[in-house]
C-alpha cells in the first residue's frame, strides 16, 4: 500500500522522519517496503494573477496578461481551452523563463505577435497531478503573484507498506495513522467529519431479508449479503476535475485522477478505508435501492467499463427501483424478487458499478452508497468473474462493519465543499451488523505465551490504545476489540496486540522453556525423521522444491492421477481448483521448468489428499545424464542407476530396501508397465518407484527417460539391535545365472538368500550379459556371494552351500553359465 508521508503527518502530528520509520513499522509488523521521494515542484514555477484575457485574432490562442509580483507584468500566449474568459483574479501556475522541466527549457518566445514570457503549466506538466486538458488554475488570493509553487507543495515522500491478509484495518491513512499513534502512545488527529445527518434521506434502501447458503460450503453457514447500508444523496453538484490537493494525494498513491465526483469516492475509501460508490440519481429509478442476489437462472449484467457477466443466486447486485415499488419491505421481495434480467442494475455489490446509473460529466445529483458486504460473498464473485478492484481488496479482507455511515457522510461533505452541491440533510441507515464479543484472556496467559514480563495493568493500557474496550478485574481481562479489527477473536490476538505495542525489543534473550508432553514425542520425531531424509538425500546431490498443494483435474488428467477430492470454494486460479493426490504431477511440473538435456534430481516431502485421507508422502524425480557433463560426460542415466540412488538413500538411513517387480494391474498408472517396481523398506510395502509413462513424458514434453519414486511418510524403522562384527576374514565366490529376460533381479537374489543359510552375508550384483552364449530371450545376472562366519571359513564348508544354491537355480528351470 503506497501512502505519502505528508498524509500521515497530518493525522500524527508527532510522526518521527521519514528515516526512522522503517524499524518503527517493521516493530509492528508492517514493513516498509520502500520510500519514494517525490521532489516539489521546479523553483522557476510561480503563481501569476490573471488580470486580462482575450482570444488572439485569427488564432486559438488567448492572450493573458499577468501579475507576475516580483517580475512585474507580463504577458502569454496559451493554447489551453480553459484559458479563454478566464475570469480576472484567478491564479496560474506560471514557468518562467530559463526555469527546465524534464529535458525541456522554457524561455521568452515570440507567438502571434505576443512576447510570451515562460509557460502556464497544466498539473500533468509540473508531475503533481494527472490532468493535462488545461491549465493548472487556483482561486484568486491563494497566495501573493510570484510565490514559488514550492512553497504551496513541498517535497514528499510516498511509503510503500507491506500489509499482510489479516490487517484489512490499516489498508487506509486513517488505519495506518492509528497504528503509529498507538504505538507511539501520541495524539491522533481524527479526518474531519462530514455533516452528520439529521432525519430520513431521500433514497428508500431494501436489504435482504436473510442470506443465502452457498453450494460447495460445507459450514452450511447463512451468508448475510449485505448488513449495513448507508444512503445519501447530494444536488447541484459542478463536476470537474478534483481539487489539486487531492489529486496530488490521489497521484502519490498510485490512482489516477478522473473527476470529482470518483476521485472523491477514491479518496475517501483511501482515508478511512470504506469503499463507497456513486450513482447518478437520474438514473436511480424511483429514488429506491434493492440489494438483492441474482436471478436464479442466471442474468447478464454489464458493468461500467462495458464488459458483460452472467450473475447467480449467490452474486449481490445493486438495482434501484424499476421494478416495484416499496410499500414496505416483505411487499419488496415478494415482487422483486423476480426482476427482469439485467434490468435496473446499479452495480455489483462491493465490486464494480454498472453501465446503468454510472457517474457521467455532466452528473449534478448523485446518491451515495456505503455499505458493509458480506466478505466470501464478494471474493466468491470476483473470482468467478474475474474483477479484482481496490474496493474488493478491502471488503474480502474486512471492512469496519460500522463505518458505512461515517464514509458517506465524507464523501457528501467533500463533493459539496469542492463542487459546489448541496448535502441533503437526511440519511437512509438500515441493518444492523453483528459485532463479535468480548474475548477474555489472563495475564499469566499472555506472560507465558509471549515469554515477557509485563503487568496485567500494562497489557490493560496497551489493548486500550488500540481502541480496545478493556475491563481488568486482578489478572483477568475482558477485551472488547474496536470494530475496525475484525482479525481480533482469540486471547492468543491479544497477546500479539500487547507484543506489538510493547515493542518485540523487549523479548528476554533466553532459552525456551520446552514442555514435553506425551502427545508431542511423536510429532517431534517424525520432525527429525525429515530432516534426517532431507540431509540424506542432499547428500546424494538431490535438490528440494516446494510446489504448489492445489492443482486441477485437467494436471491429474495430463499425469494419471486420480483427479482432487478436495474442492477449493474460492479458487485462486483455473489451475489451482482442488487438493492434490500425489507428488509425482508436481515434481514433473517442476522438471519442465529445466533445459532440455541438463541433469535434474529433485525431491518434495509435501502432503496429498487421495480418498483415503490426508498424508504425507516423499517423492523423487531423476532425469538427464547421470552426472553433471564436468564429472561424467556422455553417462546417460538408467533405471539401474536410479535404482541405485535409492538403494544408497535407503543405506544412508539404514534401511533394509526391496525393490519388488511389479506386472499388469499392479503397475501404478505413472508408470511404464515394463518398469515398475514396490518399494519395501525394512519389510514394508511403502509406495512405488519406476519409469514414467511414456504417454504421460509426452503430454509433459519431457523427452528422454524420466524415472519416479513416491513413497508414504514416515519411513517404518526398524528395531535396531547389535551384533559384535566377525574379527574373521570373508569367503566370496561369484556365481552367474542363465534365466529368462522376464525375471528380475530381485527374484534371483530372494532365491539365493532363502537358500544360503546363515554364512551368506551379502549378495551384489555385478554384471547383466545378453547374448549369443547365453541363448535368445535370456539374459545372465553374475553375483558376487559373500560369506562370513565366526571364524575363518575353508572351502570345505563354502563349497557345499554353493552346490545348493546352484540346484537351486536349475531346480527353476534356470541353469549356470560356465565362462
Amino acid at each position: 500500500m503506497k501512502l505519502p508521508y505528508s498524509w500521515l503527518k497530518e493525522l500524527v502530528p508527532a510522526l518521527p522522519p521519514v528515516s526512522d520509520l522503517e524499524p518503527l513499522l517493521a516493530s509492528l509488523g508492517l514493513p516498509l517496503e520502500g520510500v519514494e521521494e517525490v521532489p516539489a515542484p521546479a523553483e522557476g514555477v510561480v503563481l501569476a494573477t490573471v488580470t486580462q484575457a482575450e482570444p488572439l485574432p485569427g488564432t486559438a490562442l488567448t492572450r493573458l496578461a499577468l501579475d507576475v509580483g516580483p517580475h512585474g507584468a507580463r504577458e502569454i500566449a496559451s493554447g489551453a481551452p480553459n484559458a479563454v474568459g478566464l475570469p480576472v483574479g484567478t491564479m496560474v501556475a506560471l514557468v518562467t523563463p530559463g526555469t527546465r522541466l524534464g529535458d525541456v527549457e522554457y524561455g521568452v518566445r515570440p507567438m502571434q505577435g505576443v512576447e510570451s514570457w515562460g509557460m502556464a503549466a497544466s498539473a500533468k506538466e509540473l508531475g503533481v497531478g494527472e490532468s493535462s486538458a488545461g491549465l493548472l488554475l487556483f482561486p484568486a488570493g491563494t497566495a501573493a503573484p510570484g510565490t514559488p509553487m514550492r512553497e504551496l507543495w513541498a517535497a514528499d515522500s510516498v511509503l510503500d507498506v507491506e500489509v499482510t491478509p489479516n490487517r484489512a484495518d490499516v489498508l487506509s491513512a486513517l488505519g495506518l495513522a492509528r497504528d503509529l499513534a498507538a504505538y507511539l502512545g501520541t495524539e491522533l488527529v481524527e479526518p474531519e467529519a462530514g455533516p452528520a445527518a439529521s432525519g430520513e434521506g431521500e433514497i428508500r434502501v431494501v436489504l435482504p431479508p436473510r442470506g443465502v447458503t452457498l453450494e460447495r460450503d460445507p459450514s452450511g453457514k447463512i451468508r448475510f449479503g449485505c448488513d449495513h447500508f448507508a444512503a445519501r444523496t447530494v444536488g447541484g453538484l459542478q463536476n470537474g476535475p478534483a481539487p489539486l490537493w487531492m489529486q496530488r494525494r490521489l497521484t502519490l498513491a498510485g490512482m489516477r485522477s478522473i473527476d470529482l465526483i470518483v476521485d472523491t469516492s477514491n479518496y475517501v475509501m483511501l482515508e478511512l478505508g470504506q469503499p463507497t460508490a456513486l450513482y447518478d440519481r437520474r438514473d436511480v429509478e424511483g429514488d429506491q435501492i434493492v440489494v438483492s442476489f441474482g436471478l436464479r437462472q442466471g442474468e447478464t449484467v454489464r458493468d461500467l467499463l462495458g464488459g458483460e457477466h452472467t450473475v447467480g443466486p449467490e452474486d449481490l447486485l445493486i438495482r434501484d427501483g424499476r421494478e416495484v415499488g416499496i410499500p414496505s419491505v416483505a411487499e419488496a421481495f415478494a415482487t422483486a424478487g423476480q426482476p427482469k434480467a439485467g434490468q435496473g442494475v446499479l452495480g455489483i455489490a462491493g465490486i464494480m458499478g454498472g453501465d446503468h446509473g454510472h457517474v457521467r460529466a455532466d452528473t449534478a445529483d448523485v446518491v451515495i452508497e456505503s455499505a458493509h458486504f458480506d466478505p466470501v460473498l464478494l471474493r466468491r464473485t470476483s473470482t468467478r468473474l474475474g474483477l479484482k478492484t481496490d474496493a474488493v481488496y478491502r471488503y474480502e479482507r474486512g471492512v469496519d462493519p460500522l463505518l458505512a455511515p461515517r464514509a458517506a457522510d465524507r464523501v457528501a461533505g467533500l463533493l459539496a465543499r469542492h463542487g459546489g452541491g448541496q448535502v441533503h440533510p437526511g440519511a437512509t441507515v438500515v441493518g444492523q451488523p453483528e459485532l463479535p464479543g468480548p474475548i477474555g484472556a489472563t495475564g499469566e496467559q499472555i506472560r507465558a505465551l509471549l515469554g515477557m514480563e509485563i503487568t496485567s495493568r500494562e497489557m490493560a493500557a496497551l489493548l486500550t490504545r488500540l481502541g480496545c474496550q478493556v475491563v481488568q478485574d486482578g489478572e483477568h481481562l475482558t477485551v472488547t476489540p474496536p470494530p475496525w479489527r475484525v482479525d481480533m477473536v482469540l486471547w492468543q490476538d491479544l497477546a500479539e496486540e500487547v507484543a506489538r505495542l510493547h515493542g518485540y525489543a523487549h523479548l528476554p534473550e533466553t532459552l525456551p522453556t520446552l514442555r514435553v508432553h506425551p502427545s508431542n514425542v511423536g510429532a517431534e520425531r517424525d520432525s527429525a525423521a525429515r530432516a534426517d531424509l532431507r540431509r540424506t538425500l542432499a547428500g546424494l546431490g538431490a535438490q528440494e522444491v516446494v510446489t504448489y498443494t492445489f492443482t486441477s483435474d485437467e494436471e491429474a488428467h495430463q499425469a494419471r492421477a486420480a483427479r482432487p477430492g478436495v474442492r477449493l470454494q474460492n479458487p485462486l486460479s483455473a489451475d489451482r481448483t482442488g487438493l492434490r493426490t500425489a507428488l509425482y504431477p508436481s515434481l514433473l511440473k517442476a522438471a519442465q521448468a529445466h533445459p532440455r538435456g541438463e541433469r535434474v534430481l529433485l525431491f518434495e516431502i509435501g502432503r496429498v489428499f487421495p480418498a483415503s485421507g490426508e498424508a504425507e508422502r516423499l517423492g523423487l524425480l531423476m532425469r538427464g545424464p547421470l552426472a553433471p557433463a564436468t564429472y561424467q560426460p556422455g553417462v546417460a542415466g538408467s533405471f539401474a542407476a536410479f535404482k541405485g540412488l535409492v538403494e544408497a538413500f535407503a543405506a544412508g538411513q539404514g534401511a533394509a530396501l526391496e525393490v519388488r517387480q511389479v506386472r499388469g494391474e499392479a503397475v501404478p498408472p505413472a508408470l511404464h508397465p515394463g518398469i515398475a517396481g514396490e518399494v519395501v523398506w525394512n519389510g514394508q510395502s511403502v509406495g512405488w518407484l519406476g519409469a514414467l509413462h511414456p504417454e504421460i513424458a509426452a503430454e509433459f514434453g519431457l523427452k528422454g527417460e524420466t524415472y519416479l519414486l513416491e513413497a508414504g511418510l514416515p519411513l517404518p524403522g526398524r528395531a535396531w539391535g547389535f551384533r559384535d562384527p566377525s574379527r574373521a576374514p570373508a569367503a566370496w565366490r561369484d556365481l552367474a545365472v542363465i534365466a529368462p529376460r522376464g525375471v528380475s533381479y530381485g527374484e534371483v537374489a530372494a532365491l539365493l538368500r532363502g537358500e544360503a543359510g546363515e554364512l551368506l552375508e551379502s549378495v551384489q550384483p555385478f554384471d547383466v550379459y545378453e547374448g549369443e552364449q547365453v541363448g535368445e530371450g535370456n539374459r545372465s545376472v553374475a553375483v558376487r556371494l559373500v560369506f562370513r562366519g565366526e571364524r575363518t571359513l575353508t572351502d570345505a564348508e563354502v563349497d557345499p552351500v554353493m552346490d545348493r544354491l546352484m540346484d537351486a537355480v536349475r531346480a527353476q528351470g534356470w541353469s549356470i553359465r560356465e565362462k
